[in-house]
This record gives structure tokens, sequence and C-alpha cells, in this order.
């Protein structure tokens, strides 16, 4: 039972940080119709900035908590700034193209990303600090979940509760989803479709460098090729659970975490990766808008 316990747990925080990430690709794609492949590459630039905050931070003595906020903060923000700047001079320029030059800015962007930092920074894998600290109330199951686990879920959980009602509350949240239903008539209603939009990229780049923070600081190395990973299977989550759809992404990233939990604990974890994208194909016969995706007719 521990065991099971374990991998439930294990696919649990492995399917919160993949929600994280698929956030960001189904907001862009829910109100702009395009899969920003660079999105992965926001997450591993939100990591290597946490690592290089914290090793200034470790230097002027601050603690591990502390560190982690910070590096946390200045993560988000840089990693805002870059989408923001990615949606201004890749994205914005192609609005108006056929579907295929955006993906392919997005495509060239990502590539761009990866090596800029592999000649900024190494190809190597840096250590990078464990931040979390070990909570003494967390002993008695510690062999089950650990403190880092717990630290990421909670934090996926109120990660998620904020997004919801910042979508369903605030005037920027109407603004996204007007802009999601009809992108003219929102511009005639009054709604700045391209601060909506450049928003959108914003939280979505925030998001992504939570997850990169929290990864980074869980596994213990930062790497310049891990968002090409992390992004690939946040994207699977984010069709899994019905492209365009918040809850959808949730669900998606919690059933890949699980999908890959399991096979990897019970079969072998030479096939996790077969598994998970067999789940997909298989999913994807059955209902091919995903688990909560609605079959909607193309927008043009």
């Amino acid at each position: 039972m521990d065991y099971f316990l374990e991998l439930f747990f294990g696919g649990l925080t492995r399917g919160s940080i993949y929600a994280l990430i698929a956030l960001g690709y189904t907001m862009v794609y829910g109100i702009i119709q395009l899969i920003n492949f660079a999105h992965g590459e926001i997450y591993m630039i939100g990591a290597f900035v946490a690592l290089i905050v914290a090793g200034v931070c470790t230097i002027y003595g601050l603690s591990g908590v502390a560190i982690l906020i910070l590096a946390g903060a200045v993560a988000i923000v840089y990693a805002a700034a870059y989408g923001y700047t990615l949606e201004k001079i890749a994205y914005r320029p192609l609005r108006g193209s056929p579907r295929l030059s955006p993906l392919i800015s997005a495509i060239g962007m990502s590539i761009f990303l990866q090596n800029y930092v592999l000649l900024v920074q190494t190809a190597d894998y840096l250590p990078f600090p464990r931040l979390i600290p070990d909570f003494a109330f967390m002993e008695p199951v510690a062999h089950i979940i650990g403190s880092p686990e717990l630290v990421i879920l909670v934090t996926t959980v109120v990660t998620m509760i904020l997004l919801t009602l910042l979508i369903k509350k605030t005037r920027v949240g109407k603004g996204m989803r007007a802009t999601q239903q009809d992108m003219n008539m929102a511009r005639l209603v009054g709604v700045n479709v391209d601060r909506v939009i450049s928003m959108t990229f914003i939280i979505g780049s925030a998001l992504a460098a939570i997850a990169g923070v929290l990864v980074a600081s869980y596994i213990g190395q930062v790497n310049f090729y891990i968002g090409f990973l992390a992004g690939v299977k946040a994207f699977t989550a984010a069709v899994l659970g019905g492209i365009g759809s918040i809850p959808g992404a949730v669900l998606g990233g919690l059933v890949l975490g699980w999908a890959e939990s399991f096979s990897a604990g019970y079969i072998s974890s030479d096939y996790e990766d077969v598994f998970t994208f067999g789940l997909l194909v298989l999913i994807l016969i059955l209902r091919p808008s995903g688990i909560l995706g609605k079959v909607t007719k193309q927008k043009v």
C-alpha cells in the first residue's frame, strides 16, 4: 500500500508541474489559436534565473526559504518579460498571416532560446541548491511524500485557484474570455485585444517560471535542454485534457503524471514514455478533442 501511495503522490507531483506549464500552452491557444513551442524554453530560463539569484543570495548568507522566495520572484518577473517580448517581436507581426507562419516562428524561437542559453551558460548540467526545507510534521509520511512534493502540490493548488479567480472575477479575465470567443467583436466593444494577448503570455510565462524553480529545486540540477522535454510533456498534457480548456490542462497534466508514475513503478521505467504517449493516442482516438475539450468550428 505504501508503494502505491508513493507512486500516486509521485505522479501527482509530476502532473502538477505538467499542469502549470500546460496552462501557458492552453491559454495562448484558446485566445489566438497558436501553439507556443517556445514556452518550454521560458520554463528553462526561469530555472536558470533562479539558479543565478540563488548563487548571489548564498554569498550574502540568506537562508533556504528566503532564497526560494526571492529567486522565485525574480524568475517570475524575468520570465514574464521574456514572454511579453516573445509575443511582441515573434508573434504579433504575424497575427494576420497564415497559421503556419507563427508556428514556424514559435519553433524558431524555441531553437534560438535553447542555443542562447547554451552559449551564455554551458551544455553541462549545473547543480541547483535544495531550497525547500524538510518540515518536521512531514517526517511520519516522508517515505511516501516529502516536503518538496508537498510544496509543489500546495503551490500548484494555490496557483490554480488564483488563476481561476483572475479569469472569472477580474477585468483582465473578462477581456480574455471575450477575446477567446470573438476577437473582432471584443475590439468593437472596447477590449484592448493586444493588451489582453500580451497579458496572457505574461501570465503563462510566470506560471512556467514557477514550475521551473520548483522542479529545479526538487531535482537538484538544470540544463539548457530541460525546457524541451518538459515542454513536450506539458503540450501533451494540454492536448490530452483538451487544448484551450484550463480545467482540461490541469486534468491532462495529472493523468499524464499518474500514467508515467504507475507505468514506471509497475512495469518498467524504460517504457515510461511509450505508455504515456500510447495513452495520448488512445484518448485522442476515442475523443479527438481531449478529455474536457469541446468540438468547435475552426476560427477564420
